[in-house]
């Protein structure tokens, strides 16, 4: 298991190894794609009560974390 902050975790046990948050099975990608729906942080924490809004933050930085990475493309044979 590898935190990744103090609320996205990554268990290779738990979701196929997708960042979820801790304690939880909710990924991600599920709270991003509520937000990208247009979907408010109360709609989401009436979706997910087990969650806070510095969850739904910490996601959101996870995201933008990533976003800062350099990513290179390898053509595939």
């Amino acid at each position: 298991m590898q935190n990744l902050n103090s609320r996205i975790i990554i268990d290779e046990k738990v979701c196929n190894g997708k960042p979820i948050i801790k304690g939880t099975r909710i990924t991600v990608n599920t709270i991003i794609e509520y937000l990208s729906a247009g979907d408010s942080e109360e709609e989401i924490l009436k979706q997910y009560p087990g969650i806070q809004k510095e969850d739904i933050k910490a996601c959101l930085q996870f995201a933008a974390d990533l976003m800062n990475k350099n990513f290179t493309i390898k053509p595939v044979a």
